[in-house]
């Protein structure tokens, strides 16, 4: 899978990308939200590499892809759409985790906008969901920027998360689950 938006290139991991990821994963701010919030360790953080290669091998069109600044190549997060299992049904998981220096920057709700624009054009999917644990008012924000809205509440792995959702209608390829105009784009 490539994307780009105006600022970022999507891009799959690789080996020399270990030490950005691992710093990600060891940073208790970023990981806060994140499965049971733990931050870990270096054979943990190898474990998720592999686990995101082993995602590429799966379904090339999905997984955790690096996000890199255009303007100067700088490695600034990963985002992707990720397959999840909720109640039994497979959905597809718009992903999004920044570095903390560029928080508050756009840039979640940048690939996240990207993500949805793939997932439900060039994919075909007809909808698409955010797993977001109730304290992270952030990702709730991006999550309703790009037209998702507050599903249902569910328990994973001991954590209460808010499904948030957004589905393809036959029209207009926009859903009128949450915010259209911000789905749209709009102001």
């Amino acid at each position: 899978m490539y994307l780009q938006s105006d600022r970022l290139e999507f891009r799959p991991y690789r080996d020399e990308d270990f030490h950005f990821l691992w710093s990600l994963l060891s940073d208790p701010e970023i990981i806060r939200y994140i499965g049971k919030g733990q931050t870990r360790d270096r054979s943990e953080a190898l474990e998720f590499l592999y686990w995101i290669y082993r995602s590429y091998q799966e379904n090339f069109q999905s997984g955790l892809l690096l996000l890199v600044r255009k303007s100067d190549g700088r490695r600034i997060g990963h985002a992707g759409l990720v397959a999840q299992t909720v109640e039994e049904v497979d959905e597809l998981e718009v992903g999004y985790w920044i570095a903390k220096e560029f928080w508050g920057q756009g840039y979640a709700k940048e690939a996240a906008r990207a993500l949805r624009d793939y997932g439900l054009h060039q994919l075909g999917r007809s909808r698409l969901i955010s797993l977001i644990q109730r304290d992270n008012r952030a990702s709730q924000k991006v999550a309703q920027h790009i037209g998702m809205a507050m599903e249902k509440e569910i328990d994973l792995s001991g954590k209460k998360v808010w499904v948030f959702a957004i589905e393809k209608e036959e029209n207009d390829g926009i859903s009128t689950i949450g915010n259209r105009k911000a789905a749209l784009g709009e102001s």
